[in-house]
């Protein structure tokens, strides 16, 4: 496995999914690699947490 640059479908930044990253998806049973970069991620999170439903 080598890392791989993917772009956020939120904010269009290109972040990296790391070896170390995708090692533990695939130790979790993720099929999907992330979507979002780690900023958007814990925006979401965040988001989430305050009880407001997303669209």
């Amino acid at each position: 496995m080598a890392d791989k640059t993917i772009v956020c479908k939120d904010c269009g930044k290109e972040f990296v999914f790391t070896e170390g990253e995708q090692a533990f998806y695939k130790e979790k049973g993720f099929e999907n690699e992330p979507q979002r970069c780690p900023d958007c991620r814990r925006a979401r999170k965040q988001n989430s947490n305050r009880g407001g439903f997303q669209r």
